[in-house]
C-alpha cells in the first residue's frame, strides 16, 4: 500500500541523509527539516527500522486522490461534517 507520509529526521540524521537513502522515495514537499513523501509501507518501515526518521502516515495515496476529485454537487451532509482532508499540509 502506498502512503503519503511526513518524515522528520531523528537526532543525528538530517534531510540530506534521508534524501540519499536508496529507497526511491517520491518527495512531494520539503519544508525545513520535514519531507512529505509518497512511499510504500515497506519503505516507511525500513526508515523506522533504521531509526532514520519519525514517520507520520497521513493517508493512503488512493484516499488522497479520491478526495482530490472535484465533486459536481456537494452533499449537504458533507458540508456539516468535519473530517481529515488527507492534505499533507493539514
Amino acid at each position: 500500500m502506498q502512503w503519503i507520509a511526513r518524515l522528520k529526521p531523528t537526532a543525528g540524521t538530517g534531510i540530506n541523509e534521508l534524501l540519499r537513502v536508496p529507497l526511491s522515495l517520491d518527495v512531494w514537499e520539503r519544508k525545513g527539516e520535514v519531507l512529505v513523501v509518497a512511499a510504500e509501507e515497506e519503505q516507511l518501515a525500513e526508515l523506522e527500522r533504521r531509526r532514520l526518521a519519525q514517520v507520520e502516515r497521513i493517508c493512503t495515496v488512493a484516499d488522497y486522490k479520491t478526495k482530490a476529485q472535484p465533486r459536481t454537487e456537494p452533499d449537504r451532509q458533507d458540508l456539516d461534517q468535519t473530517e481529515n482532508t488527507c492534505e499533507p499540509d493539514s
